[in-house]
């Protein structure tokens, strides 16, 4: 049975890593690809490895971390990475696949035979570095699950008629965006004994893993690193306090697991509409100043800033569009390797 190797930081995984995997599959028995991830970067290695393992079911995946320097001219640094290497083999390599020119010299450190990929990453021009600095531009290459983790996440929320749905739709609609639309209110219209049956705590917890389902299942679809959700978990605690009049640990700690970039709050100042679901406008105001209350809390534990924006239709999306622009100019944040020294240079065609 013969035994294939393709390491690499996966930092994150793309198209050209697949790409190595595959060509490796189709010449060996079995293959193993390792994550060798280092403490300066900011995304575990398990995370990199969970995402190679959705994309590469037929692949053993292993991850470790090299915090060795990265000199390919060093044969004390080839030491040291081909120790670790050789630390999470569980059998003998026969054939290494690299894009790379340093898989020569691993493949004749591990006594294997070396198979190279698309030299000067030609044939699919993507690099991690590439991905980190622009992952806009390098959607196209990204597995879904990559995708899903650099994409920005904007919730539209507000109490009732308050034109969330309006402005999540108008939002949605302006960048070309999958919908993610609300659940609750599905839920509202279809559970047995309508508004007058008493709610439960497990409605609540349906409607927030729902919700959550939802929004995640658009964040792998998304053409580019953006999404705007109407409402979000944060939103159905406020609403099992309404409803249940208190809170519920299993919502709340499930709130507490998902944390967007951006909330935009629909101000109440507009007229009320009774559409004959929603509580009535005695209570509208009350739950805007708990959203607000809310939303302060958790800018101040979390970081997610928050807007109130108020106006007409137009003005609400004007507004809206600024600052999603604003976000979208700072992709999400990854920490840079470790430097190496005496590697390929490889200059991506445009």
């Amino acid at each position: 049975m013969t035994h294939g190797l393709v390491i690499g930081k996966f930092y994150p995984p793309h198209a050209g890593h697949l790409a190595l995997v595959h060509a490796a599959q189709a010449r060996c028995d079995r293959v193993t690809v390792q994550v060798l991830a280092s403490s300066a970067e900011s995304l575990p290695g398990e995370v990199r490895a969970a995402w190679l393992r959705e994309e590469l079911p037929t692949a053993h995946v292993v991850h470790g971390i090299d915090d060795h320097p990265v000199d390919y001219a060093d044969p004390g640094a080839w030491d040291a990475h081909v120790a670790v290497i050789a630390s999470l083999l569980d059998a003998p390599v026969d054939l290494v696949v690299t894009s790379d020119s340093y898989g020569g010299e691993l493949a004749r450190r591990l006594g294997a035979r070396w198979h190279r990929v698309d030299p000067g990453r030609q044939g699919l021009p993507v690099s991690g570095t590439a991905v980190r600095a622009d992952p806009a531009r390098y959607w196209w290459a990204l597995p879904a699950a990559v995708r899903a983790w650099f994409v920005r996440r904007v919730v539209v929320t507000g109490a009732e008629s308050t034109g969330t749905t309006t402005l999540a739709q108008d939002l949605t609609a302006h960048y070309g965006l999958p919908t993610v639309a609300e659940f609750g209110r599905e839920w509202t219209t279809a559970r047995p004994g309508g508004l007058d049956a008493p709610w439960h705590t497990a409605e609540f917890d349906l409607v927030a893993r729902e919700q959550a389902r939802r929004e995640d299942d658009a964040a792998r679809r998304t053409p580019r690193p953006l999404l705007v959700c109407d409402t979000d978990v944060t939103a159905t605690t406020l609403w099992h306090e309404r409803y249940v009049g208190h809170a519920s640990p299993t919502v709340v700690a499930l709130a507490q697991e998902r944390v967007p970039d951006l909330y935009l709050l629909t101000g109440d100042e507009i007229p009320f509409v009774q559409d004959g679901w929603r509580d009535g406008e005695h209570v509208r105001h009350a739950m805007q100043a708990r959203f607000r209350e809310e939303l302060t809390r958790r800018e101040a534990a979390d970081g997610v800033p928050w807007v109130e924006l108020r106006g007409s239709r137009t003005e609400r999306l004007a507004a809206a569009v600024a600052l999603v622009d604003d976000l979208l100019r700072r992709p999400r944040d990854l920490a840079d390797p470790l430097p190496e020294a005496n590697g390929d240079r490889a200059t991506l065609a445009t």
